[in-house]
């Protein structure tokens, strides 16, 4: 599918303009990434060093939240009382993690405390019926909900009834009316004034765990402690890694790498990967396997595994996670083919503006997995659905820029339940509403979508020579990669740079791997004699025109390529042009 080339025009402003020669000159930087600095939102050497150095000191006062203050309340009420507490969360990395968290950090301290998971498959998404019930015979009377229950107005109803409060950590979008709970947190609030915005669900539970700090004698050094299971959660929920967000994970990343907690080793030594670690391993080598646990049995073993205290328990819940994910593969491989397969014989499916799949036997632990894939290869908002205790139960995922849980909520009037992000909702109606639904939510998108959306794009940083990227005598890798790494962690809102270099010719070694990948060494017609390394995978069929010498221009990020102990610069190629 052709892509897109976005190439960033913002630092081209007079203004932002002069701010980057600034920063060049005051920190001796590559003009390319002074401008990406400043495309970044960095304007003067003070925000550049709390940009490449993130200091835990910087992150926001927690009482900045809206009901911080009536949280901590609460929580020191029932421990000073003896209460029964509950950490609900949900199944997914977000939700487990929260309560890996949350509960990890207070039962070291308070012994009147436990966690419950929903079932995926009898309870669904968030705050259940059932969780309350479990709660109101364990003699619960505060159940502190995490990564869920903003919208669950009915639940904390029906908890209030049995003389249970809610402490809600959440940070999804709120409806009209919050839940009357104890507490609200949630930083998307309306009337909440923190300065940050994007906390994923462990970081509010974090914020709160920090707030609970800052008024007792409790460790900050333990909080931070758990700072890798925040890291994976920002990582595997794709929140913008700015802000606060990216002092979380830059300093879970470093707890990671420098002293791995027994579960970070379990995962690692199960895929056969070793440290360190950046973003991209935490999202497709940690996250799945936290994730496989709800999607397949229970998210409670992930939760088992993520506060296992040594490293048999840890090696022995991870094995029985491996094998979920294993079987989550399987699940997604077989539904991905059949779902390409009902598109590709519907000529109707295929010219339309979304999709939007039914079939009663889908594993429901995997379907949002294969919606991403579907926007992968049809490039438009994506709804797959499944039949669960009676109900259609389904993920939804978009393409960029399109808000597709705005485009739901303009057909709730045919859905039970709905919830989630701009990208990534979930929703539940009755099958007699499936036809008048697919009907209105390809209605609302044609109407509101447009054409360039649904066409994928590619974010460019900016046009560079090779000659920024000469290893200089006495280097091992050039000084523009190496301030390029303190750029991470990358993620939204601060993405691993992709450049784009012009008039560039194969040196002759361009082959094929495994029949579909692209291997070259490239050099530019200014400087034969400069080469670098590429690979661009599932572009093969480019090789005819690049072995016959026709000039090219590479989209492409840099990695650092370590063979047989010699660390070299490769290209990893996203787009190639004749």
């Amino acid at each position: 599918m052709e892509k897109r080339w976005v190439f960033d025009e913002s630092a081209k402003v007079p203004e932002k303009s002069a701010a980057a020669i600034r920063l060049e000159q005051e920190l001796n930087l590559p003009p390319a990434l002074a401008r990406a600095l400043v495309r970044r939102g960095i304007g003067d050497f003070q925000e550049a060093k709390c940009f490449f150095r993130p200091e835990l000191e910087n992150l926001h006062d927690p009482f900045l939240m809206r009901d911080m203050d009536k949280a901590v309340e609460r929580l020191q009420q029932a421990m000073s009382k003896g209460e029964n507490i509950l950490i609900y969360g949900d199944y997914d990395v977000d939700g487990t993690t929260s309560v890996a968290l949350v509960y990890s950090f207070l039962a070291s301290k308070y012994h009147n405390i436990d966690f419950y998971i929903p079932d995926r498959y009898t309870e669904g998404y968030g705050i259940s019926f059932k969780g309350i019930d479990v709660a109101s015979d364990s003699d619960v009377s505060l159940i502190i909900a995490l990564d869920c229950g903003i919208k669950s107005n009915d639940k904390i109803d029906y908890a209030r009834s049995k003389g249970i409060d809610f402490i809600i950590c959440d940070h999804h979008r709120p409806g009209d009316i919050l839940p009357e709970a104890a507490a609200v947190l949630d930083p998307k609030r309306e009337d909440c004034n923190y300065p940050y915005k994007e906390l994923c669900g462990c970081g509010v539970g974090f914020k709160l765990m920090q707030a609970l700090c800052t008024v007792s004698d409790y460790s900050l050094e333990e909080l931070y402690n758990k700072l890798d299971l925040t890291a994976v959660a920002i990582a595997a929920d794709i929140v913008p890694i700015t802000g606060e967000n990216r002092i979380l994970a830059y300093h879970g990343l470093q707890k990671i790498n420098s002293n791995p907690s027994v579960w970070v080793r379990a995962i690692l030594k199960l895929a056969g990967k070793q440290l360190p670690v950046d973003i991209s391993n935490l999202v497709f080598i940690l996250a799945p396997r936290i994730n496989a646990a709800g999607r397949i049995d229970s998210g409670r073993n992930a939760v088992e595994l993520l506060i296992a205290s040594n490293e048999e328990e840890a090696i022995n819940r991870g094995m029985q996670l491996d094998k979920h994910n294993a079987d989550r593969k399987e699940f997604d491989r077989n539904i991905t083919r059949e779902a390409l397969s009902i598109i590709e014989e519907n000529e109707e499916l295929k010219s339309a503006k979304t999709t939007v799949l039914y079939r009663e036997n889908w594993h429901k632990g995997v379907i949002g997995i294969v919606a991403s894939r579907l926007t992968e290869s049809y490039y438009r908002p994506t709804i797959l659905l499944t039949l669960s205790n009676g109900k259609l139960t389904g993920s939804a995922r978009s393409v960029r820029d399109y808000d597709v849980y705005e485009a739901i909520e303009a057909c709730s009037h045919l859905l039970e339940q709905f919830g989630g992000h701009k990208y990534a909702a979930g929703l539940t109606l009755a099958e007699e509403n499936l036809d008048a639904f697919r009907a209105a939510f390809e209605s609302f998108v044609a109407s509101t979508i447009e054409e360039h959306m649904l066409i994928p794009s590619i974010d460019v940083e900016d046009e560079i020579d090779l000659e920024v990227l000469r290893t200089l005598p006495g280097e091992t890798l050039p000084k523009f990669y190496r301030i390029l790494k303190q750029f991470a962690p990358f993620g939204p809102g601060n993405m691993n740079p992709v450049f784009v270099t012009h008039q560039l010719r194969d040196s002759g070694m361009a082959r094929t791997l495994k029949e579909e990948h692209l291997k070259l060494q490239v050099y530019s017609e200014h400087d034969p004699r400069l080469r670098f390394d590429a690979i661009a995978f599932g572009m093969a069929k480019h090789l005819n025109r690049i072995v016959k010498g026709e000039p090219f221009s590479l989209a492409y990020t840099l990695e650092e390529n370590n063979w047989n102990g010699k660390v070299s610069l490769q290209m990893m190629v996203k787009d190639v042009r004749f």
